[in-house]
């Protein structure tokens, strides 16, 4: 069975962003349909309209777009709760643990994100993956 993976915030911003050298990175992964969360969604909401200054328009059409094209799942109660759990225990940022919570929630073994600690293995259930790593190098 092909390993099912989890997109960070970050991964989905990149698609849209042509001229980064992580465009190219982005699309073959988004081209393997991978999960993202709600949280995923949100967060590519929120930093379209207060970091890079986008419009509410725009904003609302990348999430449309994300949530249509590839397999979302819905944030839980449960999931709040392991997400305080990988909170209190790791150095992440409580948004990242909402995605560390999410990620077992449909089996995923794979989280690529950007800004975690490369091949960090949460609860021998998944490892995370630096998707840019190759670039830094």
């Amino acid at each position: 069975m092909p390993d099912s993976f989890f997109l960070d915030s970050n991964v989905c911003l990149y698609i849209l962003d042509k001229h980064s050298n992580k465009f190219q990175i982005a699309k073959e992964l988004l081209k393997k349909r991978p999960t993202i969360s709600t949280q995923v969604i949100s967060e590519n909401i929120n930093l379209y309209i207060g970091k890079l200054d986008q419009s509410k328009g725009f904003a609302i059409f990348h999430a449309k777009s994300l949530q249509f094209a590839w397999d979302v799942i819905s944030i839980t109660n449960q999931t709040i709760g392991n997400a305080c759990s990988h909170f209190a225990k790791h150095n992440y940022t409580f948004f990242d643990c909402l995605i560390l919570a999410n990620a077992p929630e449909v089996r995923c073994n794979i989280l690529y994100f950007e800004d975690m600690h490369q091949g960090h293995l949460i609860k021998n259930q998944f490892r995370i993956i630096n998707t840019f790593s190759e670039l830094t190098k």
